[in-house]
């Protein structure tokens, strides 16, 4: 038997035996967790609903790039490659994330979205499409972007106006000729407002006004000064967390800069009938194409543990619910403003690694060496 057809039957067998820790979800937070399983020697193995590590990066739009530098955009165990103050573009970060899981032969189960988790005697049940898992522990590493939203004014549109979520956005040649109206003054909102007003005439309706932080400040970059300043630290346990996690900002953008290049700013949008949308103020617009911006909602309607979510939210602290064995990792403001990112979930990773291994009571030996399964 060769090696690639030994490690292939170890990978096939994950789903027979109980193993220690299944990881559900195969993008940072996923990943990061792993690299700390393995140090564990903990039977595990990594759920992931896409087709390739990265795929949620790689279908961004085309020229999305992070607002934190190379520097600050490392997993445990690798640096991210490029200079110092340079910004990772999409592309870049899902390259990063597929030779992470092949550099530590991470054990990723490719096109494995979970559809169903539950308690057992021993742990709990995965199942996924294909395959059936039991595990000691679970890990939720899904993220925060998973159900994209829809405001109801987007069903009050007629089929002549052509709509997409910013997730479907990849860039201005994509779209049909004629202005746009972007819905959605967070990041994403202003992101695509800027770049296709460089062609088109562009519409940009706020409905919440977000305080907006330059990239650069005193010739340092927004993330040096959060890193100094200990921001990026500051826990939803303290008055100061507390505060800075009711309200998101806006990054690197300006509405100064967006009136130079002529988007004209519209307040909430209210309602819509036909090809009209109508605005707080009263104001109306025809429009024919509309992204919206507007964020997503989490979706754990396959987790069949009532006590873990309430009102569609995790109950957790620092990612530990009340039901023994069970974790979320990779929340936004989990913990701290870094929860969510890509080189400060590790924090969070370390400390659920300590309750995972605090909890797991059997010696397993080694793990088998299981690189990333490719489909």
């Amino acid at each position: 038997m060769t090696r690639r057809e030994e490690q292939a039957m170890q990978n096939n067998m994950a789903g027979d035996r109980l193993l220690d820790v299944a990881v559900i979800g195969g993008s940072q937070a996923g990943l990061a967790m792993a690299w700390h399983l393995t140090r564990q020697n903990l039977r595990f193995v990594v759920l992931e609903a896409g087709p390739e590590v990265g795929h949620v990066w790689r279908s961004r739009w085309d020229s999305l790039t992070l607002f934190t530098p190379s520097q600050y955009d490392a997993l445990p165990g690798m640096p991210f490659p490029g200079e110092a103050d340079t910004y990772p573009t999409k592309d870049l970060v899902a390259g990063y994330l597929q030779a992470y899981a092949d550099t530590f032969q991470l054990p990723v189960r490719l096109n494995a979205r979970v559809t169903h988790l539950s308690r057992t005697a021993e742990g709990f049940e995965i199942r996924t499409d294909d395959e059936l898992f039991h595990a000691r522990q679970v890990v939720v590493a899904t993220g925060p972007f998973q159900v994209p939203f829809m405001p109801p004014a987007a069903q009050q549109l007629d089929g002549s106006v052509t709509q997409l979520h910013s997730v479907g956005y990849r860039n201005p040649g994509a779209l049909p000729p004629g202005p746009v109206l972007v819905v959605g003054g967070g990041n994403s909102g202003f992101q695509i407002a800027g770049e296709l007003a460089t062609s088109r005439q562009v519409d940009l309706s706020i409905g919440t006004k977000l305080p907006m932080l330059p990239q650069r400040l005193a010739g340092k970059d927004l993330f040096w000064w959060l890193t100094r300043l200990r921001l990026l630290r500051v826990s939803t346990g303290s008055r100061l967390g507390r505060r800075m996690s009711s309200r998101d900002f806006v990054i690197g953008s300006s509405r100064r800069t967006l009136r130079r290049e002529s988007v004209r700013f519209r307040p909430r949008l209210t309602g819509a009938d036909g090809s009209t949308v109508r605005f707080t103020d009263g104001s109306t617009l025809d429009v024919g194409v509309v992204i919206w911006a507007t964020g997503y909602h989490p979706d754990y309607s396959w987790i069949h543990i009532p006590e873990v979510t309430r009102d569609g939210q995790v109950a957790h602290q620092r990612g530990v619910t009340e039901v023994p064995g069970l974790y979320f990792l990779g929340l936004t403001w989990q913990h701290t403003r870094g929860s969510a990112l890509l080189g400060f979930v590790n924090d969070d990773a370390t400390y659920l690694t300590g309750h995972i291994a605090a909890r797991q009571h059997v010696t397993t030996g080694p793990v088998p060496s299981v690189p990333a399964h490719k489909h």
